[in-house]
């Protein structure tokens, strides 16, 4: 239950708390991953808020966090050196010339929090392959050590399901020895986060208009998927451009990664009402996550794609729409959202949904400062014609309901061909 004096616990407050947990968490454990740091202390951070019945006691509380961090032993030169610098998740995988399962020439290709992805050939192309892919990606996983909302083997159920369109296709499925599920799936040597980050599309085309190929056939390509996966009840969870595929820069594009996807009635998925708030991406996180609104629908991968389709459009296209910091905080990206759209006010005029009961159960539980939205051509989207200032601020909006639906997106896009 709030306490009444978390009302006047402002961002600042807690974003320099959190800070300070994190800086003591990484001098605790200089071997640590970023985002299990950054995850630790948003914890941290929240359990004090949770347990205090004051703001002097919220901040003793957050000084006893850091002072038992402090206090740790950080571990030894000799526990940190890496004795296994050629191998990865599964040590019996060498980096590169494995044979996995009747796949050879593997190689090492990307990381996720659950799995290991490599890039391997296909020793009998035709035998399980539909269209005789002969490069594929084998995505390694371990179903015993996942935690919700990750799933490889409803993955694999939501990608047979989810078959066509512009999802990418699931070859086969097989198991390993150690209780190992690999995935496979043609192999796309691009993704959008990639192009983004290395300013492709600005170095090949002068304007920033959804009309200019390929931003036009990724958009499209992005909300054909959506609408496809929504028409079957399927929310994706994870919309972001390093889960956005290509096969060339000039696409086609597929929706990839469906490892935190949700889908009625599915053995492993949540019920409806009662949906695990901890999925998507940081920056691509829509408002209704962030306030606790655990029966969202469609909605959250509208605003993700919203969001991905303004880092297409917008001149410094390598940084995300909103900024979540460095470490991934919830209140970052809060504050964020808040001095680009504006913050909502107590009367829902912004955001109606919070006038429900029960249905943003988190709003109204902090004070935030009033900020006035800015201007969507001249300081949020620059550069960008109009059309495309248009499509994303009817995605990126918040209201959920509101959003354009993934199939109006798609006629609009295919009527600028």
């Amino acid at each position: 239950m709030a306490h009444e004096w978390t009302k006047d616990l402002s961002f600042s407050d807690r974003l320099a708390a959190t800070s300070k947990i994190l800086v003591a968490y990484k001098t605790a454990h200089p071997g640590g991953e970023a985002a299990e740091a950054g995850k630790y202390a948003r914890s941290a951070e929240e359990d004090c808020r949770r347990h205090a019945l004051s703001m002097t006691e919220y901040h003793e509380l957050v000084s006893k966090s850091v002072s038992l961090l402090q206090n740790a032993v950080p571990p030894s030169a000799e526990a940190l050196e890496d004795h296994h610098q050629d191998e990865h998740i599964f040590p019996n995988l060498p980096n590169t010339g494995a044979t996995i399962g009747r796949y050879t020439h593997a190689s090492h290709h990307s990381d996720g929090l659950f799995s290991e992805v490599f890039r391997a050939v296909d020793s009998e192309p035709g035998l399980g392959s539909p269209n005789s892919t002969k490069v594929v990606a084998l995505k390694i996983t371990t179903p015993a050590v996942m935690t919700p909302p990750h799933n490889a083997i409803r993955e694999a159920r939501i990608l047979g399901a989810a078959k066509g369109s512009t999802v990418i296709p699931l070859l086969e499925t097989f198991q390993q020895s150690g209780g190992r599920f690999v995935l496979v799936f043609p192999f796309m040597p691009h993704d959008l986060g990639t192009l983004l980050e290395q300013g492709y599309f600005r170095k090949h085309q002068t304007i920033s208009s959804v009309s200019a190929h390929p931003r036009r056939v990724i958009l499209r390509d992005l909300f054909t998927g959506l609408k496809h996966l929504h028409s079957l009840g399927i929310l994706h969870r994870d919309i972001k451009p390093g889960n956005i595929l290509l096969a060339s820069p000039q696409g086609p594009a597929y929706l990839a990664d469906f490892g935190i996807a949700w889908m009625p009635g599915d053995r492993d998925s949540e019920p409806d009402a009662e949906k695990i708030l901890d999925v998507g991406t940081t920056s691509y996180r829509a408002p209704e996550l962030l306030f606790g609104c655990t029966d969202y629908g469609v909605g959250v991968d509208l605003w993700a794609a919203g969001c991905v389709a303004a880092q297409l459009v917008r001149d410094d296209a390598h940084r995300p729409l909103f900024d979540a910091g460095d470490m991934g905080s919830e209140l970052a990206l809060i504050k964020s959202i808040f001095t680009t759209l504006g913050t909502p006010d107590d009367e829902g005029r912004m955001w109606p949904e919070t006038l429900v009961p029960g249905r943003i159960p988190d709003w109204g539980k902090m004070r935030f400062k009033h900020f006035s939205p800015l201007s969507w051509s001249d300081e949020i989207l620059v550069g960008a014609d109009e059309f495309a200032v248009d499509l994303v601020r009817t995605l990126v909006v918040y209201e959920s309901g509101s959003r354009l639906s993934a199939s109006d997106v798609s006629v609009c896009l295919f009527s600028r061909a």
